[in-house]
């Protein structure tokens, strides 16, 4: 049984630090909201995670994939979502937008909407991760224990593996708050983010059963 939760442990790691469309959705609360907003946006992520895993112990996440029209259907929503996002922050960090903020999480910058929210949403419409919850994450799972607790503890250990990695993304971010304080580098990563952000939200149509 170790042997399996070791080898999880290799592959939720892995999938976790591999930069994604969440590490760009936090890096955007970052810079626009600062620190606390960029917490709360990782803490909807990691409940993103609980959802898929629910969804997949009830076997609405393998419908999902085995239906085309249905997951044509998250998947679209969740390409317009991160292509939105990406275009806000394009269109927030544009050549002519007024710099009257002077760091991240002054009023004039500060982005509307929970923090939360928009970590949940982008996980939730993530349809990479209900293939993956849908056809790898089972395989690791001991034998030796329930189906039922066996997900469920690698669904808690993928939340908290997030949970860990996003929090300490969102640390070192913080560190470098006083070059950010520059609007000159502050725009600049905020429109690289947006790019990076439509980029992944146009390989999510490319995202296959």
């Amino acid at each position: 049984m170790l042997t399996h939760f070791a080898a999880a442990l290799g592959v939720l790691g892995l999938l976790t630090v591999v930069p994604g469309p969440d590490m760009a959705v936090v890096t955007r609360r970052a810079l626009l909201a600062g620190p606390a907003d960029a917490v709360r946006t990782v803490g909807g992520i990691a409940t993103g995670l609980l959802v898929w895993g629910a969804l997949t112990m009830a076997g609405l996440a393998a419908v999902l994939a085995a239906s085309p029209s249905t997951y044509l259907t998250v998947k679209l929503l969740g390409a317009g979502y991160l292509v939105f996002l990406g275009a806000q922050a394009l269109w927030q960090n544009r050549p002519a937008a007024p710099a009257t903020a002077t760091h991240p999480g002054s009023t004039g910058d500060r982005p509307t909407g929970s923090p939360w929210r928009t970590g949940l949403v982008s996980n939730v419409l993530n349809p990479k991760i209900a293939v993956f919850y849908t056809g790898l994450l089972p395989t690791l799972a001991p034998p030796q224990l329930p189906s039922a607790l066996a997900m469920t503890l690698l669904v808690l250990l993928h939340a908290a593996l997030t949970l860990a990695w996003l929090g300490s993304y969102v640390f070192l971010l913080s560190k470098g708050e006083r070059a950010l304080e520059n609007p000159r580098i502050r725009r600049a990563l905020g429109r690289t983010t947006g790019v990076v952000l439509i980029g992944f939200g146009l390989a999510v149509v490319t995202v296959s059963v």
